[in-house]
């Protein structure tokens, strides 16, 4: 089954779920929500699902989410801001008056 990216409002992250049957959680993406933000703090990922880009598809999956909804992204997790930087066609995400202080 294809790792599927959910978010967990109850538990304020995004969950990237793989396995063999497609229901174990992976690695998930932390976040506060305010109105009209969405702030990434912390992401991880289990050491047993390593080298299989689920990272990667977690932050693409959160990013694409937040662009549906209509979020400003706040990339206070190292991870969520480096995916960002090597994707710049999300770099729009992030507000621009704030994209120096992300290094964007």
């Amino acid at each position: 089954m294809e790792p599927q990216v959910k978010d967990r409002p109850e538990r304020s992250r995004y969950e990237i779920l793989a396995g063999d049957d497609g229901g174990e959680t992976a690695g998930f993406a932390e976040y506060f929500l305010s109105e009209g933000e969405i702030a990434f703090i912390h992401t991880e990922t289990d050491a047993r699902f390593a080298g299989r880009g689920l990272g990667g598809l977690l932050a693409r999956g959160a990013l694409d989410d937040a662009r549906a909804r209509g979020l400003a992204v706040l990339p206070y997790c190292p991870f969520i801001r480096g995916w960002i930087g090597k994707h710049p066609d999300y770099a729009d995400l992030v507000p621009e008056a704030r994209r120096a202080r992300f290094g964007l």
